[in-house]
């Protein structure tokens, strides 16, 4: 597939019966979910999941969330959705990127950024990235 990024994350989607909406599309509000699912699978496999983020009261929040609905997509179409962690300040903040596409044809129906900035989760407050953070999330960016 072309990717926007080398190296990605993917999953593989199929759009389900509760996915698809009264225009018999994809609603874009799934869009959302999948690369919800997507950024927490790859949060895992980089060595971090929510009991970690628990334990070191620490979180990467969705400062703001972007996407281009660039086509849509149906019910029982086999589509691949991507991410990669694009960049950061090594500090606080760090950015997430998303690429859904139609494997019938290669086509990219979706791409999606997300800024992320690190939270104290006690206290909502920005905080600066633990270690853990910054060996996870920045080397693989």
């Amino acid at each position: 597939m072309d990717w926007d990024h080398e190296n990605p994350f993917v999953q593989t989607i199929t759009p389900q019966p509760g996915d698809i909406d009264g225009l018999n599309h994809t609603n874009n509000a799934v869009y959302v979910q999948w690369c919800e699912q997507i950024g927490w699978a790859h949060s895992h496999k980089l060595g971090l999941n929510l009991d970690d983020y628990r334990r070191l009261d620490r979180a990467m929040a969705i400062r703001r969330g972007e996407y281009d609905y660039l086509l849509p997509t149906v019910l029982g179409e086999s589509l691949t959705l991507a991410t990669w962690l694009t960049g950061g300040d090594g500090k606080i903040a760090m950015e997430r990127r998303f690429q859904l596409v139609r494997e019938r044809d290669g086509v990219t129906v979706l791409r999606g950024r997300w800024d992320l900035v690190c939270i104290e989760i006690s206290s909502g407050r920005v905080r600066r990235m633990p270690a853990e953070f910054l060996e996870a999330y920045v080397a693989a960016a």
